[in-house]
């Protein structure tokens, strides 16, 4: 039999990579320079949500930290602050896939939105804590609708067009694990 270069779990985590770096990239862009546009969606976040909840075998937490991490330091944020709250948000969900795995696409949204808004929350607390100026709460409560409305959208992109599903009951990787 021919014998695999690269596992498909090394592979999707190679393209979470490849993608969260062209998201990271494309936030840096100057693209819009009005002040009253609606902001963009955090893509990143819920692409690591929708990977975490489909597939938590191919985006782990370290995997999570360093990358949210390195875009805490390009994007100029305090440097690990998002990324530790956004593990914890993706460690909870991880928690409960298998809760999430018979849900449907519209409970799962809820309860990813439920999480959003309390990394949000968490977020907006670090920074009022330590005296920190923020940015404007109609522009990030912006952001966190729009973000909450880009769920779906991504999910079904990762569905579509890297075949990124929800792993069935008693499903097995290669080596014979559960997933």
């Amino acid at each position: 039999m021919v014998k695999r270069l690269i596992s498909p779990q090394w592979a999707y985590r190679g393209l979470f990579v490849a993608i969260c770096v062209v998201l990271i990239l494309i936030n840096l862009l100057p693209l819009s320079t009005a002040t009253d546009a609606i902001p963009g969606p955090d893509l990143m976040l819920c692409l690591a949500m929708a990977w975490v909840l489909r597939r938590p075998d191919f985006v782990p937490a370290l995997l999570i930290a360093v990358v949210f991490l390195f875009a805490d330091l390009i994007l100029m944020r305090p440097p690990g602050l998002w990324a530790l709250i956004v593990l914890g948000g993706t460690e909870f969900l991880r928690g409960r896939r298998a809760l999430t795995r018979e849900l449907s696409l519209l409970v799962e949204w809820a309860m990813v939105s439920v999480v959003m808004i309390a990394m949000w929350l968490a977020y907006r607390l670090v920074f009022a804590v330590v005296f920190l100026p923020q940015p404007s709460l109609r522009l990030s409560a912006m952001q966190l609708a729009v973000t909450i409305l880009a769920y779906p959208i991504v999910v079904g992109l990762s569905r579509l067009a890297f075949g990124l599903r929800k792993a069935a009951m008693g499903e097995v990787d290669a080596l014979g694990r559960r997933i």
